[in-house]
């Protein structure tokens, strides 16, 4: 709201109006805004939620230090949300089609992890909500963001034109003489960034050999919808212990922004030889926010942790970052962007299945992991909580570093 405010004044000369215009002051405006919501509320909402008695109920692992932590509050992702959404109404052009996406998304995502929470809390189920209904809600957004980012005409790539497709288009219009014609033309596109590879563009229309483009759609939403499920999953069973989501979270966020930042730049897209897409580096606003929301989270949920994120932030937070990834056109890279997400799912996935092939076969099951996910199997190989954090860090650190080599790496 913000912007369009100065954009008026800026249009009436009201001095220093203009610096609004730049993404690189927006941006950073928008993350500092978020970082002091956080950290100013944060302490509300965790006295809001003890009065409340909204407390975490730990099930008995057998983990060191794990049944101190029952009764800490929980659904402390509200907080998050908030300090996404709050700075980008505030810097963001709001009509914007990534950002509108980008919001619908938090919030909706915000919801489901709610009602998991409050069933968990209040109802006093472990459960939470039942996983179909999880799922239908995942692929009910899924629908959404796939549908829009199909066939909105507001999501577009812009390519260079031929000289001869420049005289054409000159032949073809009655202008002056004098007038330019420009040497790009913006169209819908389905292509995709592919990692390690010179020519690094996938066509979804040429995914399936001998399918019609008119049902490309068809693919392109389900690949969306599995994307946005398997993202918003890892992020939930990664949020297991203090600060692990968060801080994973915050650098994949900034790499996402930084993605973003490039491929909204003509001059930089130009220079790294990637898809240049018009309108999206509005988003870099949303994914700073988004950043020092987890920074500002990690005041607060550093062991040894005030306040757990729930469901209701660790879903949001897996939800966001693929839907940024979707619209950046980098989802090929979510194995390596987001590994640490993908390790904690397969660890769980590969555990669960040989525990049934072995109980199957021998008539017991064994497992292959002393505990899933794999940062509880390094709980009970003694190593402390904060250390299995801070190496998380390091290698998804690592990771970021090797996504955005990926730009010269071909």
């Amino acid at each position: 709201m913000l912007y369009y405010l100065f954009d008026y004044l800026d249009k009436l000369d009201f001095p220093g109006a203009g610096v609004f215009h730049y993404i690189s002051f927006r941006a950073g405006m928008a993350a500092f805004v978020s970082l002091l919501i956080t950290i100013t509320f944060g302490k509300y909402l965790i006295n809001y939620l003890r009065r409340r008695q909204v407390g975490e109920d730990i099930r008995d692992l057998g983990l060191e230090g794990q049944l101190q932590k029952k009764g800490t509050p929980t659904m402390g992702g509200f907080i998050i949300i908030a300090a996404i959404l709050v700075p980008t109404f505030l810097f963001a052009k709001i009509d914007n089609v990534y950002v509108v996406l980008l919001v619908i998304t938090t919030v909706w995502l915000g919801m489901i992890g709610f009602l998991d929470d409050y069933i968990k809390v209040f109802k006093k189920d472990k459960k939470g909500l039942a996983g179909k209904f999880k799922i239908v809600g995942q692929v009910g957004l899924g629908l959404i963001v796939g549908l829009t980012l199909y066939f909105s005409e507001e999501v577009v790539v812009r390519v260079p034109v031929t000289d001869a497709q420049v005289e054409e288009i000159r032949l073809q219009e009655l202008t002056d003489d004098g007038a330019e014609y420009r040497s790009y033309k913006d169209v819908k596109s389905m292509l995709t960034t592919v990692p390690f590879m010179k020519n690094n563009e996938l066509d979804y229309n040429n995914i399936i050999p001998g399918l019609p483009d008119e049902y490309t759609w068809i693919v392109y939403t389900f690949i969306v919808i599995l994307v946005i499920t398997a993202v918003s999953n890892g992020a939930n069973i990664t949020d297991g212990i203090d600060g692990l989501a968060a801080g994973t979270s915050g650098i994949i966020g900034l790499t996402l922004a930084i993605l973003a930042y490039l491929s909204g730049r003509v001059d930089f897209s130009s220079y790294l030889n990637i898809m240049y897409i018009p309108n999206l580096a509005e988003l870099v606003i949303f994914c700073t926010a988004f950043v020092g929301a987890c920074l500002g989270f990690l005041w607060y949920n550093t062991y040894p942790a005030q306040v757990f994120m729930g469901d209701t932030g660790s879903l949001t937070l897996g939800g966001v970052i693929a839907v940024v990834a979707l619209a950046v056109r980098k989802e090929l890279l979510i194995p390596v962007l987001c590994g640490i997400f993908l390790i904690e799912n397969l660890s769980v996935i590969v555990q669960v299945s040989y525990f049934k092939y072995t109980k199957k076969k021998y008539g017991e099951g064994r497992r292959i992991f002393l505990m899933s996910p794999l940062h509880h199997h390094y709980q009970k190989l003694n190593v402390h909580e904060a250390k299995i954090v801070t190496r998380f860090w390091i290698v998804g650190i690592l990771l970021a570093i090797l996504t955005l080599a990926t730009l010269k790496l071909r």
